[in-house]
């Protein structure tokens, strides 16, 4: 199954949640898409809540099906909790890092940022999107991208940074400083209910 590459807001309203993390894409339009919108009202079943909370999750980063799947595997072969482990590894990806530490507006901008090549790990350029990150490792930018304008935009907007990543503005470089506790995930997702729908 290939990446989602439509509209987000159409899927941030069909699940409820904010998918590129901006929040506007709700504020007009709270419900579902379609032309029953605010009306529909279906109850879905356990499979149906299993598959909405894993696609959720997969739109949510960006993946397409099998890298998704893979990590998720991958998450299994860890100690501790599996929906937990899981949902670190996609928080540790380079693009959402990057996105993360305010050098692009949407997940979907930073993984353009390093599939350009734009973006440096530990001062060697790393053009993976899926590139698993260690606390840490510095990301920085090269030189010819440290002027490009949507950086410069995404980080007159996005102030916020997570507790687990670190930016120094005048050096332009971050670093993942540890992995992220459950806490500070996406509160919106129910890992738990992924688990199931791939151990059916």
């Amino acid at each position: 199954m290939s990446r989602y590459t439509g509209p987000s807001w159409k899927k941030s309203r069909r699940y409820g949640i904010s998918l590129n993390g901006t929040g506007k894409e709700l504020e007009k339009r709270p419900y579902a898409p379609g032309e029953h919108g605010p009306t529909q009202r279906k109850k879905l079943t356990e499979y149906g809540l299993q598959l909405q909370e894993k696609q959720k999750l997969r739109f949510m980063y960006g993946l397409n099906e099998r890298q998704f799947h893979r990590t998720f595997e991958i998450a299994g072969k860890m100690q501790g909790v599996h929906g937990e482990n899981f949902m670190v590894l996609l928080e540790a990806r380079l693009d959402n890092i990057v996105y993360r530490l305010g050098l692009a507006r949407t997940r979907r901008g930073s993984r353009q940022l390093v599939s350009h090549g734009h973006v440096t790990v530990d001062g060697k350029r790393v053009d993976i999107p899926s590139y698993r990150l260690k606390p840490g490792q510095v990301i920085g930018l090269r030189e010819k991208s440290r002027n490009l304008t949507s950086i410069k935009e995404a980080l007159d907007v996005n102030s916020y940074k997570p507790d687990f990543v670190s930016f120094d503005e005048e050096k332009m470089e971050g670093s993942l400083d540890r992995y992220p506790e459950r806490s500070e995930l996406p509160a919106e997702i129910t890992e738990a209910l992924i688990v199931e729908w791939y151990s059916r």
